[in-house]
């Protein structure tokens, strides 16, 4: 089974994947004016603007749902088999697919909300539905639901709940088939419950546990500090196949950071516009915007806390193309979580073992349930033409069976399923969303536009000649009917039952 995973995956993930990521994140960062920089104070800003509507949730609540997604075992497990794989150069390349994968991040979050519907009084929205309408390519659209579906409901969530299982039973000698029936209850209470509940969760649960994270391996930075610039030369040399040791495995360095970094921040794979298109917003290019700050939460913050931490302490392995050993020192203990939970538990003896074990958990969890989210707004895609309501009660128990399966099965077979799911996805969206850039740049346009005249910025579709936008437009001619009765003027930054 390994080998054929391998396989494929060395199709999947071809050199061509790798160019792609990084060449189209650069492409849309110089056509946006690299608009990672410029626009880093509104997307704070934005961050914590807007309420939760019946149909919609808040732009925080979209953002942790993202999150959810973004923040799971890619930010600890996939940080060590980056460096285990690729050296400590692959931290880097890490960092330039986040940065340089915002703007991907943007354009294909302002896409969702451009082309969002209204579904059972639900906003739903995401590559299937934008490939759709702004492409007019339904066989494409459907290609991509179904791939998703297949990726988040059964190929992904193997990852993180093998991460789950494999630390608890370092940190608790709890065995994971305990586990994986523990895991299957609690998400069955949670994916059961509509996506209301996976926002309340996603929006009450990811702040802290990623706050926490980040502040306990600041501290154990802080107590290296002398060792910090040592480890920063390390990572830019071994980047660039200018260390001695390490020089070897610069193809390597570039691949597994590249190949870490999509899977961890998820920037241009297709699944952030999910959870953006159910932000309640006045213009698309907002909820883009802060999109593209979850991409720097994900990877300069969080990834970039893991990293540090184990090339400090030291407790890290890398290996050669043909399994030579480049650096030793955790012996015994295979790539993933074991590394970080050593490392911890190395600098603070009796509670960073349990304390990654915990937040591994919680990281893993809200990523299974984003996967869910994920996977049924692809079935509701479908749905809207051949409505067959089961095939979300048979997502639900498939992505339970997936997740039970991926706790007690080996590592290595969950992430190389894992990698399928991230690479079929990553390359229909991302030539989905080079064919459809210049929408998401019009829209960037006039939102800065009505920015500089100090207006809250408000879509107008049609204004803009975008077609198809159908959300938008059925919306202010509800809008305007209900105002001619009342005697009232529109507000078309307001949505029909929104808090005031």
């Amino acid at each position: 089974m390994n080998e054929i995973v391998n396989a494929i995956n060395g199709v999947i993930w071809s050199p061509a994947l790798i160019y792609l990521c990084l060449g189209v994140g650069f492409y849309f960062s110089c056509r946006t004016r690299f608009l990672q920089l410029r626009h880093i104070k509104e997307m704070v800003r934005l961050m914590m603007d807007g309420k939760a509507t019946d149909a919609g949730v808040s732009s925080f609540q979209a953002l942790t749902m993202t999150l959810a997604g973004r923040v799971g075992t890619g930010n600890i497990a996939g940080v060590a088999t980056a460096i285990t794989f690729g050296g400590p150069g692959a931290l880097f390349w890490m960092w330039m697919v986040a940065f340089l994968g915002a703007s991907s991040a943007f354009v294909e979050s302002t896409l969702g909300q451009v082309y969002k519907e209204k579904i059972n009084g639900e906003f739903r929205g995401g590559p299937a539905f934008y490939i759709e309408k702004g492409l007019g390519m339904s066989w494409y659209a459907w290609i991509f639901a179904i791939a998703t579906i297949f990726a988040c409901g059964i190929l992904l969530p193997g990852v993180q709940a093998n991460s789950i299982g494999s630390s608890l039973q370092t940190a608790f000698d709890i065995s994971p088939n305990v586990t994986a029936a523990v895991l299957a209850l609690l998400l069955g209470f949670i994916i059961f419950g509509g996506v209301k509940r996976i926002a309340h969760f996603a929006s009450t649960v990811v702040p802290f546990m990623a706050l926490a994270y980040i502040i306990v391996a600041c501290v154990i930075i802080a107590l290296n500090i002398g060792q910090l610039p040592g480890v920063i030369l390390l990572i830019w040399k071994s980047a660039f196949g200018l260390d001695a040791g390490f020089g070897a495995i610069l193809g390597l360095a570039i691949m597994w950071g590249v190949k870490r970094g999509v899977y961890s921040n998820e920037a241009g794979q297709g699944t952030g516009p999910h959870a953006s298109s159910a932000a309640a917003v006045s213009h698309p290019a907002k909820q883009g915007l802060v999109q593209a700050f979850s991409v720097y939460i994900d990877t300069l913050f969080v990834c970039s806390a893991t990293g540090f931490m184990l090339l400090i302490t030291g407790l890290y392995n890398v290996q050669g193309p043909d399994g030579t050993a480049l650096h030793t020192g955790i012996a015994g203990i295979a790539a993933g979580p074991g590394y970080v939970q050593t490392a911890m538990e190395s600098m603070m003896p009796g509670f960073g073992n349990i304390f990654v074990a915990i937040a591994l958990f919680f990281f893993a969890f809200t990523t299974i349930v984003a996967y869910y989210y994920i996977a049924e707004t692809n079935i509701a895609f479908i749905n809207r033409k051949i409505n067959r309501p089961w095939l979300t009660f048979v997502l639900k128990i498939g992505l339970m069976a997936a997740t039970v399966y991926g706790t007690v099965k080996t590592a290595d077979l969950a992430w190389g399923l894992g990698d399928i799911g991230v690479g079929l996805m990553a390359w229909l969206n991302i030539i989905a969303i080079l064919l459809m850039q210049k929408t998401a740049f019009i829209c960037l346009k006039d939102y800065e536009s009505q920015q500089a005249q100090g207006l809250d910025p408000v879509f107008h579709p049609e204004k803009l000649g975008i077609k198809n936008a159908d959300y938008w437009t059925g919306r202010r001619s509800e809008h305007n009917l209900e105002q001619e009765h009342s005697g009232h003027e529109f507000e078309p930054d307001s949505e029909p039952g929104a808090s005031k």
